[in-house]
C-alpha cells in the first residue's frame, strides 16, 4: 500500500486533497463554535426584544424564494453557519455593492468556501491530466496560494462593485438634485418631489431613483421624514448625499425654505462635478506619457538615428577599417 502511494500520482493527489479537507474542515468546526456561542450570547440578551426577532423572521421568510437563499439555507441545515462573525460590517459593505438582501452575507460566505475548493480542485484536476505533474511540495503550494485567492477575490469583487456604483451615484446626483429644485420651486412638496423624480429618472440613473422612491415608499408606510433620510443615507453609502439629507433635516427642524437649501446645494455639486472633472483633465498629459515614451519615444528614436547609422556602415565603415 505505501508503495503504490509513494509511486502513484492520483493516489498522492487524493492524500493531499485529504488533508487539504481535514484541515480546512478543522478550522471551520473551530470558527462555527466561537461563532455559535457569540449568537448564543446575543440571543440571551435579546430576549427581550421579540418584536425585532419577529421582524428578523419575517425578512428572511420573504427572502426564502430567492435560488441562493435556499442553497444557503439547505447549507445552514446541515450544521454549517455561514454568518461570518463580522456580520454587520459585511452587510454594510454588501450594501454599498447594491446588495441589500438579508441572505446576502450568507451567499457571500457560501461562495467564498466554494471558491476555497473550487480552485485547489480545477489545478488538481488539470494537474491529473499532465504528463509531468510537479512535486508534492509544489502541489501543496500551489493549491495553498490558490485557496487564499478564492478567499479574497469575492471581497475583491465586492469592492469593486462598491466603487463602481458609488461613482455612479455622485456622477447621477447633480441631476436628480437639479430635478427635484425645480419640482420643489414648482410648488410640489420634498416627497412628491422625490417621487417625481426617481420615476423619471429610472433609465438615466436607476441607482438613484431606487434611493429615492425608497425613501418615498417609507415615509409612505409611516416613518418620518428625518428616518426616511438617514436610511437614504445610510443606503447610498456616498458623502453628498449623506450631507442632503443632514441639510433637508436641519432645514426641516429650523423651518427655513427647501427650495433656498436645494439651491445652494445644488450649485456646490455642480461645482464638486466641475472640478472633477478638471482634476481628470489635468491627469491626463501625466497617464499618456507613460505610452509616448513606451511606443512613440523609440520609434521617433529609430527613425532619427537611421539614416546616420546607414551612412556609417555605407562610407565610414569601410573607409575606417582600411577598404576601398
Amino acid at each position: 500500500m505505501l508503495e503504490l502511494a509513494a509511486t502513484s500520482l492520483v493516489v498522492r493527489l487524493l492524500v493531499l486533497a485529504l488533508i487539504f479537507a481535514l484541515v480546512t474542515g478543522v478550522i471551520l468546526i473551530v470558527v462555527n463554535g466561537v461563532e455559535a456561542r457569540r449568537r448564543a450570547s446575543q440571543q440571551i440578551a435579546r430576549l427581550d426584544s421579540n418584536a425585532a426577532s419577529n421582524e428578523k423572521a419575517n425578512l428572511v421568510r420573504s427572502d426564502s424564494d430567492s435560488r441562493w437563499a435556499k442553497i444557503a439555507d439547505s447549507i445552514e441545515r446541515t450544521g454549517l453557519s455561514l454568518t461570518d462573525p463580522k456580520n454587520h460590517k459585511l452587510e454594510k459593505q454588501l450594501k454599498m455593492a447594491g446588495y441589500s438582501s438579508p441572505s446576502a452575507p450568507r451567499v457571500y460566505t457560501m461562495a467564498r468556501i466554494g471558491m476555497v475548493f473550487l480552485f485547489p480542485g480545477l489545478f488538481l484536476l488539470l494537474i491529473s491530466f499532465s504528463s509531468e505533474p510537479p512535486g508534492l511540495l509544489n502541489i501543496y503550494l500551489y493549491c495553498s496560494i490558490l485557496a487564499a485567492l478564492g478567499l479574497y477575490i469575492p471581497n475583491l469583487f465586492i469592492r469593486a462593485k462598491a466603487d463602481r456604483r458609488k461613482s455612479e451615484i455622485i456622477n447621477g446626483f447633480p441631476d436628480a438634485l437639479d430635478l427635484v429644485l425645480v419640482c420643489v420651486e414648482a410648488g410640489l412638496g420634498l416627497e412628491s418631489a422625490l417621487d417625481r423624480v426617481g420615476r423619471e429618472m429610472t433609465r438615466s440613473h436607476p441607482l438613484i431613483a431606487h434611493l429615492m422612491i425608497e425613501t418615498v415608499l417609507m415615509t409612505r408606510a409611516g416613518a418620518s421624514r428625518e428616518t426616511a433620510l438617514r436610511q437614504l443615507a445610510d443606503s447610498s453609502g456616498v458623502d453628498e448625499i449623506r450631507s442632503f439629507a443632514t441639510l433637508l433635516i436641519q432645514s426641516d427642524k429650523l423651518g427655513t425654505s427647501i427650495a433656498n437649501t436645494l439651491r445652494v446645494y445644488a450649485n456646490e455639486m455642480r461645482e464638486a462635478r466641475r472640478m472633477r472633472a478638471e482634476e481628470k483633465a489635468h491627469r491626463i498629459p501625466v497617464l499618456i506619457s507613460i505610452p509616448l515614451v513606451a511606443c512613440m519615444l523609440p520609434t521617433m528614436i529609430g527613425v532619427l538615428v537611421l539614416p546616420a547609422v546607414i551612412m556609417f556602415v555605407r562610407d565610414i565603415g569601410p573607409a575606417m577599417s582600411g577598404g576601398g
